[in-house]
């Protein structure tokens, strides 16, 4: 699996959401592209992560 451009080995297939918890994300401020789509939010939990995937993670950061 590919995550944000780098090589990333998966032993077990995961979900967006456990994706996001692993790497210690707020899930309200990430939009997640798995394979060219964005996976909406509520679907998160439902979406399985294998290996040969790309996904691109992108942070909502609050500016001023």
């Amino acid at each position: 699996m590919i995550v944000n451009g780098q090589q990333e080995t998966l032993g077990t297939p995961i979900s967006v959401t456990e994706l996001i918890e692993q790497r210690g994300l707020r899930p309200e401020r990430v939009a997640i592209e798995l394979n060219g789509d964005i996976v909406p939010r509520n679907k998160r939990s439902e979406v399985m992560l294998h290996d040969g995937d790309t996904v691109e993670i992108v942070t909502f950061v609050q500016g001023g």
